[in-house]
Order: C-alpha cells, then structure tokens, then sequence
C-alpha cells in the first residue's frame, strides 16, 4: 500500500512554531511519537501518514488561535474527529499539525419547539442521542460508526436511516467555520429556508477540512416515532431482494430504513454476533410511525419481497431485539475481518440510481465470482448506494493489486450508470481520480474554489482536489 503523495513539500515544524503552540495550549500541544501515530491513521486501508504535531483545541477560539499560528509559519492544518473516515482524509500527506477536536463535547443549545440543537464539532452522534433522550426527540443520521458531528459533516456522512431522513446535507441548518487565516464565520441559522446569499453551508457540508475547519454545527431534530418495528427477511436472490427494494421505493413507502447483506456478509454477521440468520441475501427492515402506519408499511414490504422471493419475515418490535438486530448490521466490517483473522479491510462504496441498481450489484458479484477475492457485501439500498470490504493481506502486493482493479472496476461501471464514485465515504486522497473523470470541468472549478479560500493550500492538502 503506498500513499498517493501530495505536490506540496513537506514542511517544517520549527521550533518558533513549537513554542508558540506550546505558549497558547501548554500540555494540549504534543509531538510525542505515538500520539502522532495514532492522529495519522484512519479505518482506511491507506499507509498511515502521522502529523508533526496534535494540538487539542476545546473551542472555536482554540482552533481560530492554532490556525493563525500555522498560518504564520506555513504549517498544513489536518483537522481530526474520531478517525473513522474511509478515504485517508486524515493522513498528514505534507506533514503539519492535526487539529484535534475530541474535546470540542459541548452540546450548546437545544430548541425543541424550533427541533434544532446546535453543537461543537467533537460531539458523537451517540452523545446527542443520548442527551435528547429525555425530550422526545432524536437525530436520525446513523453511518454505523460512532463519529463526531463535526466529521460527519466534513464527509456529507448518511447511512442506514438516509432514505428516510436524508443525509447531513439536508440536515445541518448552520455551521461555524474557521477559515485558512484564522477568520470565523458563521453560515446558515436556524431559519427552515432562505434566500439569503450564496449558500456557504452547503458549501462546507462535505469539503472534507479542505476549505475550513468545523467547529459547530446546528442540527435538525426529529421527534422519535410513535411506534417502530424492525425485521429481516433472506431471498433466494440478490435480484430478487434488490428488486423488492426498488418496488418499495417506487410505490412510496416511507420505510425507515433498508439494508441489504449479501450472504458472504451474513455468514459473517452469524459468526461474529453468534446468529442464525438463514445463509442467503438477505434485507434488514425498519418501520417508522404510528401503530396503525407502521403496521400498514410492513404489511405491504411483505407482499412486495413475496413476489420477488422473499422467504418468511423475522420481526423485531422489542427494542431490546431491534438493537440487537442494528448491532449486527453496524458490525458487518469488523464481522467481514474476523472471517480472515489477521487481514485488512478495504471499504469503498459507489451510489447508482435507484433503477440502476440491480445491474451494478449483479455485474459486481459477477467480478467478485470471477475472482478469489473475498468480499462480502453491504448496502444502504434505499438510496442505491452500496459497499464492498475488500478482506486481504496487506502484505501481499497482488491481492492489493487484485482488490485495486475490483474497487476500479466497480467505480467505474458506476459512473458509466450515472452514479457516482462515492454515496458516504468522502474523497479522500484515495477517490481523487474519480472524482475528476466524475465531476470533468467541474474538478476545475473545485480547484478554483479550493485556492480562493486557501490560497496557502494548507488546509488537508493532496485531498478532494489537485492544487
């Protein structure tokens, strides 16, 4: 595995630097090796790729402060949630100081009348959750991984309640963002809609720490569902269980959430959380509603996944077992790495149209049939985006050039479709290929956009664009 590098030369953390970070952060500033490492390593399967420097920053002013410095002395600027990004979007390709924002916990403001929170950048999606608990409310977008806010923000994350809630891209309302010379802006409010200006929110939602670094976000909140009911029902086929995806979508039920396991994952899925789930495709349901609804939405996904081969449903009201049943899903990456003790994992994802779907599956495990790559499958099919976790030895140069010409290949036959390279994962470095043959022109004008907000390319430089 080698990292892509960056045209930017590495730059140095002088002493001068050393010491004015010191000054403003005392023991919160470290060069100390192993935090260093632990900074420039994502769940990716990219080399890791350690700053110079981390710098922990509890709020707007902290990170407004460290950035100035850097500025000063020309240091690339890689801001850092969790570590769970997917595409080495926090690798330090031009070394530099990470910005850590972990300690950014505050949950600023919440309105239920107005069903809006607004939060620092280090929040998790779970503390949220957990937090709203008592108020009836909740938010919605689950990736699997328990990421900041801040993050799932900077990667326009979705996941596996997307189809019926949206994305962060329909949910964040307003942001504040440190700009590259150390300016704060704020963009967006709390108003449902506006037509004031361009819109700077949707701007930043998904540029990666490339034009500015998050520090809060407010949020659209959702009131928790009257009643919910989840189940799992196996196909004989992928195709059948694909197509009961499409039908259910086209004739407009508001099902929650849609999850399909192919049955190399959900072998894997028994084995890890010691189920039994039948050995076959299989679709993971949830219901969203009042009794009344959500028993009329199961009734009708039924008869859909009947006519498309759908064996018995296996219902899950209880929330003890829904739980179960998420948790099994959430886990499906590490599930797919336990099959292969000692083995990487190499996730990527593409999104197609939704009547596109079925073909780019179905050619996909045609490659993977063809090959002796292990790959088991996993999708958020509601929205026609899907995942493949390359299961291999990085350290052995072909498989990782075997898996490199699948993960091509499977990017390809989707933008050939009208897809795009990624539904969730981000750029990265590792998709910046495809996103200039997906976007043409346009990666130009991304470029453009990139310079006049950073024209010291030291925010996350070598990711999304080509400076």
């Amino acid at each position: 595995m080698t990292v892509i590098a960056t045209t930017q030369p590495r730059a140095a953390l002088t002493e001068e630097a050393r010491a004015e970070l010191t000054a403003l952060l005392g023991d919160r500033f470290t060069t100390s090796l192993p935090v260093r490492e632990h900074h420039g390593k994502d769940e990716s399967y990219h080399t890791p790729c350690p700053p110079d420097g981390v710098a922990f920053a509890n709020s707007t002013e902290d990170v407004s402060a460290i950035v100035r410095i850097c500025a000063k002395h020309k240091l690339p600027i890689i801001p850092f949630g969790t570590g769970t990004s997917l595409e080495g979007g926090i690798a330090a390709l031009a070394g530099g100081i990470t910005i850590d924002l972990s300690g950014m916990q505050q949950i600023l403001r919440v309105s239920p009348e107005d069903l809006d929170v607004t939060v620092q950048a280090g929040v998790t999606r779970k503390q949220l959750n957990e937090h709203l608990r008592d108020t009836g409310l909740f938010f919605p977008i689950d990736p699997g991984a328990n990421a900041s806010l801040g993050g799932m923000t900077a990667t326009r994350a979705s996941g596996t309640n997307a189809v019926r809630y949206g994305t962060m891209r329909e949910n964040v309302l307003g942001l504040t963002v440190v700009l590259a010379d150390g300016r704060v802006i704020k963009t967006g409010g709390r108003a449902r809609k506006s037509a004031a200006g361009y819109d700077l929110t949707r701007l930043f939602v998904g540029s990666e720490g490339t034009l500015g670094i998050i520090t809060e976000v407010t949020l659209k909140l959702y009131g928790i569902p009257e009643a919910i009911s989840s189940a799992v029902c196996a196909f004989q086929t992928i195709k059948g269980a694909v197509d009961t995806v499409i039908q259910t979508i086209q004739v407009g039920v508001p099902v929650a959430r849609i999850e399909l396991l192919d049955e190399v994952q959900i072998d894997a899925v028994n084995k890890y959380s010691k189920l039994d789930y039948a050995v076959a495709p299989t679709l993971f349901f949830e219901f969203h509603g009042t009794d009344a609804g959500v028993k009329e939405q199961a009734e009708m996904v039924a008869a859909i996944a009947q006519e498309h081969g759908g064996m018995e449903f296996a219902w899950a009201t209880r929330p003890e077992d829904r739980s179960k049943l998420w948790q099994a899903r959430h886990d499906a990456y590490y599930a797919a790495l336990a099959l292969r003790p000692g083995s990487k994992g190499w996730p990527t994802d593409v999104c197609v149209p939704i009547s596109r779907l079925a073909d780019c599956i179905l050619e996909t495990k045609q490659d993977l049939a063809e090959s002796n790559m292990l790959a088991p499958m996993v999708g958020h099919v509601g929205d026609g985006n899907f995942h493949l976790v390359y299961v291999l030895d990085p350290e052995n140069p072909a498989e990782l050039a075997e898996a490199q010409r699948l993960a091509d290949k499977m990017v390809s036959r989707a933008l050939e479709m009208g897809g795009t390279c990624t539904g969730e994962h981000g750029i990265g470095y590792g998709k910046m290929a495809f996103l200039e043959q997906e976007a043409g022109e346009a990666f130009n004008v991304m470029g453009d956009l990139k310079r006049a907000f950073d024209p010291d390319n030291l925010l996350n430089p070598g990711k999304v664009v080509r400076v």
